[in-house]
C-alpha cells in the first residue's frame, strides 16, 4: 500500500502531515530562516522563475517551513491547497484582492469580527466593491441579498462573540445556485471540530494566531481551498503583494497543530462547564454557547461540529459598568482581546474587538454594553469558575 492509499486520522495528520526530511534526517521540522535560494545555473534560475520547474525562489512566496505548515493544514481541512499569510486579516485581505474587481459585490454575515467589518466598509469598498450585511441565520436574507454581481458569501460560524451557528450545507446550496463562492472563517472551531469544505464551503479562512497556535505566541493566517482558486489566484496575490508568513511563525504553528485535537476537546469541555455555571447566575441575562440546550442552534451545532468550542459570551445585568467591574475583579483571567490561548482570556467586545463599529453597527451585530466574551483556556475548570466568581463579587 502506498502513502497515497493510506488515509490517516486528523490526529496523525496534525503531527506527520507535510513533513519532508532534509539530508540531515532531522526528526523535528527545521526552520529555514533564509530570504533567497541558490540555483545550480542560470538556466535553472530561469526555469524556477518561469514556473517550468518547481522549487524555492524567494521566501516571500516559497519557503520550506511555511510550505510544511500549508500542506499540513490543507490535509487537516481536506482541501487541495493552503496559502499561509502574515495574519488572519491578511488572509481575508488576500482573498478579497485576489477574487474581486471593481463592480463586484460581497454578501457578508453581520455577525463577524469587528475588524473584518471595517476592512469591508472602509477599504475594500474604496475600490468599487459593494458589501451587503445580513443576519447570519436568516437564509432568505442571504438569498435575497445576492445579485448577479455577487462574487462570494462571507461568514464566521460560530460567530464572534455571540456564537451563532449557520447551516453551512444549506448556505452552500444557495451559493451554488446563485453561482458564487462560500467563504467560511473557521477560526473558532478549527478542523478539529468542523470541516467546512466537506459541508460545501469553497474557501476556509483561519487566523492561525488563535487556536492553531494555542499559546498566543505568533501572528499568522491561512486560506484553504481548491488548487484552482487558492493555488492560482490567492497564491498569485501573495507572490506579488507579499503578506507573507515568516518561517519562524510557521514552525511555531506546526508545533501547535500537533496538539490541536486534544486541546480543542479540552477547551470545549471547560467552556461548557463554565457556560452551564453562568446560566445559573442571577446576575446574568443570557449566556451564548452552542453546547447549551438553550442555544437556538444547539442541534445544528451538534450535527455540524464534533464539539461545541472554547468560546462563550454572556450579558451581565448593569451594562458596561457591571461588565467592566466583573472583568476587573478577576485575578487569574487575562484581560486581552486575543483568544484560542491555553490561558483563559476575557474582554468587553463593545469597547475592544468591536469598538470601532458605530452604535448602529453594534446594535445590528448584537454587541450590547453588558456583553462579555471569555475564551476558555486549559486551566482547571474549577479555578476558572472561581475566578469569574471573584468578578461577580466586584459588581456593586
Amino acid at each position: 500500500m502506498t502513502d497515497e492509499e493510506i488515509h490517516y486520522a486528523l490526529d496523525t495528520l496534525a503531527i506527520r502531515g507535510g513533513q519532508k526530511r532534509t539530508a540531515e534526517l532531522e526528526h523535528s521540522e527545521p526552520i529555514f530562516p533564509t530570504s533567497s535560494y541558490v540555483f545550480e545555473s542560470a538556466a535553472k534560475a530561469a526555469a524556477r522563475f518561469s514556473g517550468e520547474e518547481p522549487g524555492n525562489i524567494y521566501s516571500r512566496f516559497t519557503n520550506p517551513t511555511v510550505r510544511t505548515f500549508e500542506e499540513r493544514l490543507a490535509l487537516m481541512e481536506e482541501g487541495e491547497r493552503c496559502v499561509a499569510t502574515s495574519s488572519g486579516m491578511a488572509a481575508i485581505m488576500a482573498t478579497c484582492y485576489s477574487l474581486l474587481q471593481q463592480g463586484d459585490h460581497i454578501v457578508s454575515s453581520n455577525a463577524i469580527f469587528g475588524t473584518s467589518v471595517v476592512l469591508f466598509n472602509n477599504y475594500i469598498a474604496k475600490f468599487g466593491v459593494d458589501v451587503s450585511f445580513v443576519p447570519l441565520t436568516d437564509y432568505d436574507a442571504w438569498e435575497n441579498a445576492i445579485t448577479e454581481k455577487t462574487r462570494f458569501l462571507f461568514l464566521e460560524t460560530p460567530s464572534n462573540p455571540l456564537t451563532e451557528i449557520v447551516d453551512i450545507q444549506r448556505l452552500s446550496e444557495i451559493a451554488k445556485r446563485k453561482n458564487c463562492l462560500l467563504i467560511v472563517d473557521n477560526c473558532f472551531c478549527t478542523p478539529a471540530l468542523q470541516k467546512p469544505l466537506n459541508l460545501g464551503a469553497d474557501i476556509v479562512i483561519h487566523s492561525a494566531t488563535k487556536f492553531l497556535d494555542g499559546q498566543g505566541r505568533c501572528i499568522g493566517g491561512a486560506v484553504v481551498g481548491s488548487e484552482e482558486v487558492v493555488g492560482k489566484d490567492i497564491y498569485g496575490f501573495l507572490r506579488t503583494a507579499g503578506p507573507t508568513m515568516s518561517p519562524f511563525n510557521a514552525w511555531v504553528f506546526l508545533k501547535g497543530l500537533e496538539t490541536l485535537n486534544i486541546r480543542m476537546q479540552a477547551h470545549s469541555e471547560n467552556a461548557l462547564k463554565l457556560a452551564e455555571w453562568l446560566q445559573s447566575r442571577d446576575e446574568v441575562e443570557k449566556v451564548n454557547h452552542p453546547g447549551l440546550k438553550s442555544h437556538p442552534q444547539h442541534e445544528l451545532a451538534r450535527q455540524q461540529q464534533s464539539h461545541y468550542g472554547g468560546v462563550l459570551s454572556f450579558v451581565v445585568k448593569g451594562g458596561k459598568e457591571a461588565a467592566w467591574a466583573l472583568i476587573d475583579g478577576t485575578r487569574m483571567l487575562s484581560i486581552t482581546a486575543n483568544l484560542g490561548d491555553a490561558k483563559t482570556t476575557i474582554t468587553h467586545p463593545a469597547t475592544t474587538t468591536h469598538g470601532r463599529l458605530s452604535d448602529e453597527q453594534k446594535q445590528i451585530a448584537g454587541i450590547q454594553d453588558g456583553l462579555i466574551r471569555i475564551a476558555v483556556g486549559l486551566e482547571n475548570s474549577n479555578d476558572i469558575i472561581n475566578d469569574v466568581e471573584l468578578g461577580f463579587k466586584n459588581i456593586k
